[in-house]
Formats: C-alpha cells, structure tokens, sequence
C-alpha cells in the first residue's frame, strides 16, 4: 500500500505537505464491512459528513489516514478535540506507561496521577479557582456546574445565550440554544436565553463601539423581568463553539458578570472548546474578555481524544457538594489522567499556544484574502486556531448559504482537507486543527478552499 495518495483532480490541485510519517497497511475489515456492520449495529441517530463517508484508521499529528491509505489534514480535530496532535509521542507513552501499571481505580483511594495533574492544571487559572471535579465529558461537567451553583447560591434559575450548544444531556440540553439539537421532551426548566452577542448578525455590530454594553444590557432585562431577581448562574461559552465561532464584542463579559452577581449569581465559562490554547493569545476562552468566571467547565483539548473532563471553581462552591455523596466512577479514572496530565505537558513543552497564536493569525488574514475574492464568504472571525468562516448567498441579505456549504465540505474532502461546519443553518465552516498545524498546513487549507469557491 503506497503511504499517500494525492488529490484525484487536476495535476496542478493543492498538494498536502510532506509527512515522514508511513502509516501501516490496513488489514481490518472493508469499506463496505464496516458499513454494513454500522448499520446493522449502531443507532440510526448517528450522522457522518459526505455523501460517501470516509473511514479514518490512524492519525499522526495533524494528519488522519484512511483505510485505502489516503492522507487528510485533519482541521477539524475530532471536533476541536485533538490538541497536542493525533497519537502524539509523549501522550501515547504516558498512557501506555499507565495501562501497563494501573487501568482503573476510583476517587474512594488514592492515586498519584489525579492529583498531580490537579495541581498542575489550576496553575493555568486564576489563584481562586483552585478545586478540581473531573467527570467524562462536556455534557458531565456543565450538568455539575449548574448542581453546584443552584446550591451555593440557593437560587434555580439560569440565564444562558441563544445560539448556544453545551452537551446533550437533559440539564445541558436545556441551556443549549439550537432547535436542531432539543428533542421535544421536557427540560429548560428555569433556564432563560439571553439575546447572541453576534457581530455579525446581530443588531450591534463590528463598528459599534458600545456593542458589549448593549448586548449585555439583555441579561440585565431578562433577569429584572424573567426571574425572581435572583439566579443562580450564567452559562455561556467566550467564543460559540457549534453556534459557529460567535465571538461577543468586547466589554459584553464584563458588562454581564456584573449583572449577575449583582442578583446573587455564579458566572460560569464554558471552556469546553475553547479552552488549553486554541485561542493562541490566550489560554482559557474567558481572558479574552478580562474576566475571572466562578466556576469553569473543560472537556475536548483537555485530553487530546480522551474521554475526560472537569469543573474547576472555589472552594467554597465546591463544598456545597459536601451536603450529600456526589460520585462518579470513571472520573479521574488514572488512564485518563495520565493521558490529560500529558497532554498539558505537550502543550506547554512544545510551545502549542504561541503557534496556535501564530499560525492562526497568518490562516485568519489568508482567509480573509480569500473574502476578497468569494463573494460567498460573508463574514471571517475567530481567534488562533477556533476559526469561522460565514458562508452566505448574498453579502446584503446575510443569507445563509446552507446548500453551497455542504458542497464545500464535499469539494475540500476530495482535496484532501477536512474541516467541519456550524451555526444553526449549517452554513460556517469551522477550522479547529490540532495546535502542531504549520503555516504550509494553512496555505494548502487555504488554497484548497480558494479552488472549491471557484466552482460552488
């Protein structure tokens, strides 16, 4: 089996960069085999990209690899999940080294690995925040975020944004804010969503100076004429992950967090997406806008692909939780510690943040080249490596380009570049690669994407 294999167009279409990396020859089950079993097997729920979807076998860094050997620059990442890189050295040997000695033990006794992965992570945030609680995914530490909020404050309800997505369980179902992920089954209770801080479509926009102020004005509404005048929290992520990378205006967390305290409420940073760097300038999502949140929830680049996550708060918050026995069985499970643990080493030791600073900075200006030349790219945002990019049918209309988006999606595959999309309609592309990522990764992405707008 040949190691790569380049773009079935044209002699002159982008080529990826070169790897030094041979994957193995794969000898599992067929295309067709795993198809069948998948549908056989798995619940008709699950969705796949393409019309003919791929089968990914190996990944390497910021590449992925499929069944027939064919290479793809990942710039989705497991959906912003893999940071350090696919099957990182350092990660993988520190997993390995725990699998070997240890596979599972429970919180009920100790371990090293938990706590020093503790200690090294509240060393990323502000001194207050300093009580870790690790569970398993997003969805996890967002329901217990709000259970700890409820009771430290003694108040129910919650104010979160439109627009927003923050897991699929019932608790954090109901804070999300997309009628395509809300099943028609009760949940929300208590749960107000404020007005998007969008920019771009929003009624404030770029050039409005005072356009956090006015956004956040709808959280002072909502809690003067929606709630008792008490909450118990705030919920939102500082840059929309699956709401297809929002970035509010600045001074609009500074204009909320007010608000809220101020009616006795915790704020709470969804960092799920943004979080560990991927952001470049900044580490967690929540200083981008000169805030320190109450409590903060991570998942996703925690762990490089691993199922962990955690909440992460004061003290004092924490110990509401002491009232009653509040348990999880695989959280802080020692594999995935060590695996997270690493992952954070990666990060750091490598210098991943100031690339994802770097290459993000050089990727967003060559998109926004782009925006020059396509008129269907409404608007470019984001920040490092969280990027958006807003496809439209008419730059005055703001029209969602739904159908041309899936075709770029279509086009960018065939190229071999993976990327995923987001917002309600479906129509921005999201560009969330792992942090190792070159500017040659960026040029090819960029130059694949200027080929396929030629022809949507």
């Amino acid at each position: 089996m040949k190691p790569d294999t380049k773009s079935p167009n044209a002699a002159d279409a982008p080529q990826l960069p070169p790897t030094d990396h041979v994957p193995l020859a794969y000898q599992g089950p067929s295309f067709d085999e795993v198809t069948k079993m998948r549908q056989e097997y798995l619940t008709p729920s699950l969705i796949t990209f393409y019309q003919r979807p791929i089968m990914l076998v190996e990944g390497k860094m910021q590449y992925v690899w499929d069944e027939s050997g064919r290479r793809y620059l990942d710039c989705f990442g497991g959906i912003a999940t893999v940071s350090a890189g696919h099957c990182h050295p350092h990660v993988v040997d520190a997993v390995q080294k725990q699998v070997q000695t240890l596979q599972h033990a429970t919180t009920i006794y100790l371990h090293p690995t938990i706590a020093e992965y503790a200690k090294a992570l509240t060393a990323k945030l502000p001194d207050d925040l300093s009580v870790c609680y690790f569970v398993n995914s997003g969805s996890e530490a967002n329901d217990l975020a709000l259970l700890m909020a409820r009771l430290y404050t003694g108040n129910y309800d919650v104010i979160a944004l439109r627009n927003a997505y923050h897991g699929g369980i019932a608790s954090a179902m109901g804070l999300t804010a997309h009628g395509t992920w809300k099943y028609n089954v009760p949940h929300s209770f208590g749960v107000h969503h404020a007005i998007v801080p969008d920019p771009y479509r929003g009624p404030y926009g770029y050039d409005d100076p005072d356009a956090g102020a006015k956004y956040a004005a709808d959280v002072k509404e909502l809690i003067d004429y929606a709630t008792p005048g008490r909450v118990a929290a705030y919920v939102a992520e500082p840059v929309q992950g699956v709401g297809g990378v929002v970035m509010p205006p600045k001074g609009y967390l500074e204009n909320v967090y007010s608000a809220v305290r101020e009616a006795g409420g915790l704020c709470i940073s969804d960092e799920v997406q943004a979080g560990f760097g991927r952001l470049g300038e900044h580490f967690w999502g929540f200083e981008a806008q000169g805030v320190v949140p109450d409590i903060v929830t991570m998942a996703k680049s925690m762990g490089n692909g691993a199922p962990v996550a955690a909440v992460v708060t004061r003290r004092e918050i924490a110990e509401a939780l002491t009232a009653r026995i509040h348990f999880n069985t695989f959280g802080g499970n020692p594999v995935s510690m060590a695996c997270a643990k690493a992952t954070l080493e990666a990060i750091e030791n490598e210098g991943m943040q100031q690339n994802a600073r770097d290459v993000g900075a050089y990727w967003i200006e060559r998109l926004r080249e782009l925006a020059a030349r396509h008129a269907i790219i409404g608007d470019v945002r984001g920040m490092g490596l969280m990027i958006g990019v807003e496809l439209v049918e008419d730059r005055a209309t703001r029209a969602p380009a739904s159908e041309a988006t899936g075709k770029v999606l279509e086009g960018a595959k065939d190229h071999g570049l993976l990327i995923g999309k987001g917002g309600l309609r479906g129509n921005v592309l999201r560009i969330k690669p792992p942090f190792c990522v070159t500017r040659a990764d960026a040029d090819f992405a960029c130059d694949v994407l200027d080929r396929v707008f030629a022809t949507v």
